[in-house]
């Protein structure tokens, strides 16, 4: 880069921090929500069409795989049994590789089997009563990319990755003591330790989070699995269990606040409306997803933060922008924070242009929230200084997207 586009501005946020506004809201859409599964399995195709090309070719070809839809199914669940009766339909769209040129032949790649294999095995690895080939009809429409797309990659490939988007990714840190609740009471549910003591309890979590001031009210809808529950009884012993749990997590998180936790407001046991499933996700009954549409790169759903829409899921990891400045905005932010004396918050947003290599952002913008607003010239170069290292070595994000090792949703 030039000396101009090497700027990065640092500039004063005069604001109240998060944590000390009067009200606050935060969402957590967890493992088995209809729109997490959707996240999961665009990204889960995108990694396993990565791995194979890069075994096959030794480098990652030109793919972007992130519009998967969820229409959900049918099931009869009832206390002690229940059955499914319409199969979950998911389909993955998007653009792929399909054809490589090798020593003057044309070999074609299995976009089918390893899309439709990518999906099953991870139902397979996350879900304990979802049965992939029962309960799943996984379908694909996967075509070329774009010739233009396709040939700015290829150029891309030989040197630093060019942006296949103009797009702006953006993150901020540190979390609240509420975003870090929900996010914990979510992991925590859905965590090995729980699903063995308290089996009863499906994987689709949703939480979220309402503080006003210092009172603070969790609402949870968690499905449980209906063979486990032989009668209301047992289901409303197991609500009590899930939301004394959650009060106890709650105590050693945010101490300072009052919680109070609502499981399953919905029921009704007057009119015998429980929420009960077959196989632990609403996903059987009617319930749809869509990529993108859940939680952001740093796992929350949060509207007072500055965040994007784009979803990360199921982006190439080698140049979509769309991917990467999301993932690398919350890196930056995080280390600021880390790093940087008597910073209290810290917001980033990189934004690119197509064709130009992604370690060139347009901008890369930061505004910090400061203990005391007049320090910003002994803060500015530190802050800089982080986002301009983290950026020059954003390539290094493909091989951890791949290897699971970066939060995406």
């Amino acid at each position: 880069m030039d000396r101009e586009e090497r700027k990065i501005p640092v500039n004063v946020l005069r604001a109240t921090p998060t944590w000390e506004l009067p009200v606050e809201l935060v969402e957590r859409k967890g493992l088995g929500h209809p729109d997490y599964i959707a996240d999961a399995v665009a990204e889960a195709s995108s990694v396993a069409l990565s791995k194979y090309y890069m075994e096959e070719f030794g480098t990652i070809l030109h793919h972007n795989v992130d519009k998967v839809l969820l229409v959900g199914g049918q099931a009869n669940a009832t206390f002690g049994g229940g059955e499914v009766l319409h199969p979950i339909y998911i389909i993955v769209a998007g653009r792929a590789t399909e054809r490589v040129n090798v020593g003057g032949s044309t070999k074609l790649i299995p976009i089918g089997t390893i899309v439709v294999g990518a999906v099953k095995d991870w139902v397979k690895r996350n879900f304990r009563f979802l049965d992939p080939d029962r309960h799943l009809v996984v379908d694909y429409m996967i075509r070329s990319g774009s010739v233009d797309l396709v040939k700015t990659f290829e150029v891309g490939a030989k040197s630093v990755p060019l942006a296949n988007d103009t797009s702006f990714g953006v993150g901020f840190a540190p979390l609240t003591p509420l975003e870090r609740l929900v996010l914990a009471v979510e992991r925590e549910l859905n965590s090995p330790k729980v699903k063995s003591e308290l089996p009863e309890v499906g994987e689709d979590i949703k939480v979220m989070g309402l503080r006003v001031d210092n009172r603070v009210k969790l609402t949870i809808a968690a499905a449980l699995v209906s063979h486990l529950i032989p009668d209301p009884d047992h289901y409303m012993s197991v609500k009590e269990e899930v939301k004394n749990r959650v009060l106890d997590l709650a105590a050693k998180i945010f101490p300072e606040a009052e919680v109070e936790v609502y499981v399953n407001t919905a029921d009704s046991p007057e009119h015998g409306i429980y929420y009960l499933t077959v196989t632990g996700t609403s996903a059987e009954h009617g319930d749809d997803g869509a990529t993108g549409r859940g939680n952001r790169a740093c796992g929350l759903i949060t509207p007072m933060r500055r965040m994007s829409l784009e979803a990360t899921a199921g982006k190439n990891p080698v140049s979509h922008v769309g991917k990467l400045y999301n993932a690398l905005a919350y890196r930056i932010a995080e280390r600021i924070v880390k790093e940087v004396p008597r910073v209290r918050e810290a917001y980033v947003e990189l934004l690119s242009q197509i064709g130009r290599p992604i370690t060139r952002p347009q901008i890369a913008n930061i505004s910090l929230l400061l203990e005391n607003p007049e320090e910003i010239g002994s803060v500015k170069g530190d802050a800089e200084a982080i986002a301009r290292e983290e950026i020059d070595k954003i390539t290094s994000l493909t091989n951890l997207i791949v290897e699971g090792r970066v939060q995406l949703f």
